[in-house]
């Protein structure tokens, strides 16, 4: 009887799981099938999942309308910048948290946590203001400098840190190790999986961020791919083909980058929460 409510509970759960599975892969694949149809199949009822006649019309399309160089490099620049540098300023303020002692260092970490309860959209005018004040505005400098840091990924790296021991540390200063070394020939390397998915978090937000690129980025020459793509619109009607295409050429790299990675995605999850 046991094993029999034990078989129908793994029953229940695996097939909660299928269902969440569906229901998050199901937009994607919608995405994809749109992306290959004609702009006639788009709006047949009942909609078919798989193209009847598959096109490459809106890629076609896409490219042509776009000058898809230009905002792919703003995209590619942006992303790759704020993840790198966000990696090493949050590892430091991580390794700082978690293996100093300094005045007042918990209620400052209390206090960084607290941060995480403000709304990115509150902080957007001042820091806009900022920005404006130091002519920052339509630059690089302006798309990357307010994504460099989190409390977030403070947190994260700060968690992962506490679980190297204390004693690896104190044998590297015993031999006349500066803290320099220790931090880059010691503590990041045993940091990789911590890295890598925060690297995944960082480079996803930052790759699809709209919002922030829009209200910073006033002329075309400085537009990432989703608000280049974004502007595609047509002003009374919307060319969804051509949109779902070019959000299918946004995500790929993503799932790129996640495909070679996610074995240290999957192990820096598991290891950050060892230590509260």
């Amino acid at each position: 009887m046991k094993e029999q409510q034990i078989l129908w509970k793994l029953i229940a759960v695996y097939l909660v799981l299928v269902i969440g599975l569906i229901a998050m892969i199901a937009p994607f694949l919608w995405m994809l099938s749109t992306s290959f149809k004609s702009t006639k199949a788009i709006f047949r009822f009942p909609p078919d999942w798989i193209p009847a006649q598959p096109t490459l019309a809106h890629y076609q399309k896409l490219f042509e309308t776009l000058d898809f160089l230009t905002p792919f490099k703003n995209t590619v620049i942006v992303a790759v910048s704020i993840t790198f540098l966000s990696l090493l300023i949050c590892s430091m303020a991580g390794y700082a948290f978690a293996k100093f002692r300094f005045p007042g260092r918990d209620k400052l970490f209390i206090g960084l946590l607290g941060t995480l309860m403000v709304p990115g959209q509150i902080t957007m005018i001042p820091v806009f203001l900022l920005l404006n004040k130091l002519r920052l505005l339509n630059s690089y400098p302006g798309l990357i400098l307010p994504g460099l840091a989190s409390a977030f990924s403070i947190f994260f790296m700060r968690q992962f840190i506490r679980t190297i021991p204390d004693e690896l540390l104190e044998a590297a200063r015993i031999d006349g190790a500066s803290e320099r070394y220790i931090f880059f020939k010691i503590v990041l390397p045993l940091c990789k999986p911590a890295l890598a998915t925060l690297g995944i978090f960082n480079f996803t937000g930052s790759w699809n961020s709209f919002l922030w690129p829009l209200i910073i980025a006033s002329s075309e020459k400085m537009y990432t791919l989703p608000v280049a793509i974004a502007n595609l619109g047509g002003q009374y009607q919307t060319d969804y083909g051509l949109q779902m295409a070019g959000a299918v050429v946004v995500i790929v790299p993503i799932i790129i980058v996640f495909l070679f990675a996610q074995r240290y995605f999957i192990k820096g999850i598991t290891l950050s929460g060892l230590k509260g």
